[in-house]
């Protein structure tokens, strides 16, 4: 994506460098609207939520206005003490640098669980940040383990944008959306057509992709309209799933330690539920997901995961394909597995599942799993 991506009509951002992260790496990001936004929010299940979680569902639920978002990366700002008086802090901090009130501000936190967070650090950078149309900077201030950026973005025909940032690349496992993401348009959207919207997207997009099988107690995807430009109604939601879609696969790309992308898409299943479940399984199976590394084509791994998730299926009709290969149909198949070994062997991987009894379809995008993985986070605390 290039790095010269702008913000569509009604929003600013900042990225900047605040101390939290020891490297002295960017890790305080704002997004700023010009005018009140409408939003909508999708934030983790995870039992565990840090404070921002609660903050930010409580006003989702009151539908207030928002016109600002910020986000610290290197600290999640969970589970240590103080942490709630931390992100009201931080609230307040950022409403005094905009002018605005504490009630339109939402923030975020990623990264390490049980650290304190440095407020004082965020209170003094907040004045050095520019706010810009360009998206990078915000998008480079909240990585963590992340080794690339990730942005996307459409335009609709009439002329509105669509733009998604997101970070994310361990402790994925999302149940609701993702790490984090933010996607930001300047489609003439109703907040109750977002809200409308949102589920169904983050069902299709985020909530398909899969890293290691861990889901984050900050986890949370916003979307956010200045509704500036008119746009039809289907092609607003068909802009977001796009551009949801690609960021969950970026994500999985940039997985800790992956070497290459799964897709796995499973058709004739009996509703789309069934589908995305079953695609789901595979791309988090750690025995396919290694298999995948290996670049072996064991695909009674594929069909274990599968039956495993209880979806129904007839064993007489099921095929499995990889790298487009039918390796199974009703039974084993004859093919040359070295040769399919070879094909595996690419930075992306397909895999193609048909249930036989049923017409839906279902996506899910994950990552192979390498030692790598472990050494990353085996390191990544101490």
């Amino acid at each position: 994506m290039s790095s010269a991506v702008r913000l569509p009509k009604g929003f600013r951002g900042a990225g900047g460098a605040a101390g939290i992260k020891a490297s002295g790496r960017s890790d305080l990001a704002l997004i700023f609207g010009e005018v009140g936004l409408s939003w909508a929010l999708a934030s983790t299940t995870n039992t565990l939520k840090a404070p921002f979680v609660l903050r930010n569902a409580q006003r989702y639920e009151e539908g207030a206005e928002v016109r600002a978002v910020a986000v610290n990366s290197g600290n999640a700002n969970c589970a240590a003490q103080g942490d709630v008086a931390a992100n009201e802090a931080f609230v307040a901090a950022v409403a005094k640098q905009l002018g605005i009130s504490s009630e339109e501000v939402l923030t975020l936190s990623t990264g390490v669980i049980g650290h304190a967070l440095p407020v004082d650090k965020i209170e003094a950078a907040l004045p050095n940040l520019e706010l810009s149309k360009e998206a990078l900077p915000i998008a480079a201030a909240i990585l963590t383990t992340d080794l690339v950026t990730k942005i996307s973005e459409v335009e609709l025909e009439g002329g509105a944008r669509v733009v998604g940032i997101a970070k994310g690349s361990g402790m994925i496992h999302p149940n609701m959306a993702t790490m984090l993401a933010f996607v930001l348009t300047d489609a003439d959207v109703s907040q109750d057509l977002l809200r409308e919207m949102w589920s169904d997207i983050i069902n299709q997009s985020f909530n398909q992709v899969s890293v290691d099988g861990d889901t984050s107690p900050n986890d949370t995807a916003l979307v956010l309209s200045s509704q500036q430009t008119p746009a039809d109604e289907g092609e607003v939601q068909g802009a977001l799933l796009n551009v949801c879609q690609d960021l969950a696969t970026q994500v999985a790309r940039d997985g800790e330690g992956a070497t290459k992308l799964i897709t796995v898409q499973v058709t004739g299943a009996k509703d789309e539920a069934a589908a995305r479940r079953a695609a789901r399984a595979v791309v988090l199976s750690p025995l396919v997901k290694a298999a995948a590394h290996g670049n072996d084509p064991n695909w009674g791994r594929i069909l274990s995961s599968v039956g495993a998730t209880g979806v129904a299926l007839d064993l007489s009709k099921l095929s499995i394909h990889l790298q487009n290969v039918e390796v199974y149909c009703g039974g084993a198949r004859a093919f040359d597995a070295a040769e399919v070994s070879k094909q595996m062997n690419a930075p992306d991987l397909s895999i193609e599942v048909d249930l036989g009894v049923g017409t839906a379809v279902g996506t899910a995008w994950g990552c192979d799993l390498s030692a790598d993985y472990v050494r990353i986070n085996a390191d990544y605390h101490t």
